[in-house]
């Protein structure tokens, strides 16, 4: 029996495949959804992120505090609907309505303030319940989510919310992260149940773009972007102990 070449059963490949479409597809809606976030930047603003429940939370995690990243990320981190509540208990949360309500107004978010929200489904209560308190109150939305989710899941689905809208009905930049309905992309032989999900995975890198076309326009426009440097390397508590004593009292998570 001649040797498999692609030992990941496809996963590698389906990962560089909606990452190269991700580069050519959606290129333009990244630096629209940069340009916001680098304008927010010039106005020393806040750039908020939340996630809609789950493992889409994960993402927002990503983001804060992490080397090479953006000083002014404000994690609305709920750990009610993340995976650190015992899971069933955030899946009951994340379809529960006006929660998502409740977590946006207590972070106070105003008028033209830039959200990003990250659920690859966009449909849940608790997704749809935040960009409807955010756009109440004005806030800019950046929407990463699947379309292939939205318009495949039909409108009489309990997941979804009572309104039966999209997450991409709401942002003013709709960043489009192709994941599959079901998520799992990996048949192997002799199992009936995909395995090896692709969402996460793509939307960290989602993110990191985000913050590379932000950066690039913050100094093609000679602004200098707040940026944290790795905390365990020589220099690196002190390199960033400025931008803690201007953000802590800003960003609740810091």
């Amino acid at each position: 029996m001649g040797e498999r070449k692609d030992r990941s059963f496809g996963y590698l490949p389906m990962i560089c495949k909606i990452l190269q479409e991700i580069e050519s597809e959606q290129y333009d809606n990244l630096c629209r959804a940069a340009q916001l976030m680098a304008e927010a930047i010039e106005a020393d603003k806040l750039i908020s992120i939340y996630g809609g429940g789950g493992h889409t939370t994960l993402p927002v995690g990503e983001i804060f505090f992490r080397a090479g990243g953006l000083c002014n990320i404000n994690p609305i981190m709920e750990t009610g609907l993340s995976v650190f509540n015992q899971a069933l208990k955030y899946l009951e949360l994340e379809r529960c309505e006006n929660y998502g309500r409740a977590i946006i107004r207590y972070y106070d978010l105003h008028r033209d303030d830039v959200l990003i929200i990250v659920h690859n489904i966009g449909i849940n209560a608790a997704t749809i319940d935040a960009a409807l308190e955010a756009k109440a109150n004005g806030v800019k939305i950046i929407a990463i989510s699947s379309s292939k989710w939205q318009e495949g899941i039909p409108p009489d689905s309990p997941i979804r919310h009572s309104s039966k809208k999209n997450l991409f009905d709401f942002a003013e930049v709709c960043i489009d992260d192709y994941n599959p309905v079901g998520d799992a992309v990996v048949n192997v032989p002799g199992c009936d149940t995909p395995i090896a999900p692709i969402s996460n995975i793509v939307d960290f890198y989602l993110l990191h773009r985000l913050e590379i076309e932000t950066v690039r326009l913050c100094a093609e426009a000679g602004t200098v972007a707040p940026l944290w440097r790795s905390a365990n390397v020589p220099g690196g508590d002190e390199f960033n102990a400025k931008k803690i004593a201007k953000y802590r009292s800003r960003v609740k998570m810091l």
